[in-house]
């Protein structure tokens, strides 16, 4: 294997060198941030978009047979699934393995804590949220009724007032690391268009929709205002607006929650009950 030059080998450190530049002195500088990561996000999900049109035309057998509003909602819940892992993976690195929010030996309040990485993230996660929703509203009510408008409006307003204020990110992604259950949701939906709803596969994403969706939307939404109520006297320094909204966003999402947790419980029922009556016929036949 020929050798590279001396010469081509300077010339790519120095490209590499000049783009860490441009990253940390612009598109990571805390005037910039805000406002090239919810470009970002939304550069982001044209070209998952448009990635997952492109693979699923190819290597999906029954995408082609789809409809158009089907193909849609294909799309977008790929759009949807890559947002929820990128952001659900940087939530729970933020609440539980970083310092930035937990090192009492950190200078400031909890609550008025930020980072370069932390003000990033949430602007990605918004560029997603103005996505979706749009996407939303020009197909309504084919992607989502209004509980789902509803839902990004509230996500959207507390992401971006968290990120341009520095007030409670750590709150507010405690509230994104609901996120993770997303993929499963989404699977669902892509095993039932695939003909795949009496699949074993179908029941076991039911059974980790049901646990995912009872730890992280439940349970660490009631976490989550024990960690408020522990750390009121932070809390209660907050602007006006920041401090409504650490306590509206997460009660109105957490009943939305709790809505969509009690129709999960009923289909994984419905479901177990279907299975159990095949089976029965299968053994009376035999």
């Amino acid at each position: 294997m020929a050798a590279v030059p001396k010469q081509t080998t300077m010339a790519i450190k120095s490209y590499k060198n000049q783009a860490q530049m441009l990253v940390k002195n612009y598109l990571l500088a805390d005037p910039f941030a805000p406002y090239t990561s919810i470009l970002g996000g939304i550069l982001a999900c044209k070209v998952v978009y448009d990635l997952s049109d492109l693979i699923s035309s190819f290597y999906i057998k029954t995408y082609p047979s789809l409809t158009k509003i089907q193909r849609v909602d294909w799309n977008n819940r790929g759009i949807s699934t890559t947002h929820a892992i990128f952001v659900s993976a940087l939530s729970l690195y933020f609440v539980f393995w970083s310092d930035l929010f937990s090192d009492p030996h950190l200078t400031g309040l909890m609550v008025f804590r930020s980072s370069q990485l932390s003000t990033f993230g949430l602007g990605v996660s918004l560029g997603y949220f103005f996505s979706d929703l749009a996407m939303t509203l020009w197909q309504y009510p084919a992607l989502g009724g209004i509980e789902y408008v509803i839902h990004h409006f509230l996500s959207g307003t507390a992401v971006a007032y968290s990120m341009f204020t520095g007030e409670a990110q750590l709150y507010t992604y405690m509230v994104l690391i609901s996120e993770v259950t997303t993929p499963e949701i989404h699977l669902r939906w892509y095993l039932d268009t695939a003909g795949m709803k009496r699949s074993t596969a179908y029941l076991i994403n039911g059974v980790v929709i049901f646990i995912g969706w009872l730890i992280a939307r439940v349970l660490l939404f009631g976490y989550m205002f024990y960690h408020v109520y522990l750390h009121y006297d932070q809390v209660i320094k907050m602007h006006a607006f920041g401090f409504v909204l650490v306590f509206g966003v997460p009660s109105a999402l957490g009943i939305l929650n709790l809505i969509w947790f009690g129709k999960i419980i009923k289909g994984l029922a419905k479901t177990l009950a279907k299975r159990r009556s095949r089976t029965k016929e299968l053994d009376s036949e035999n």
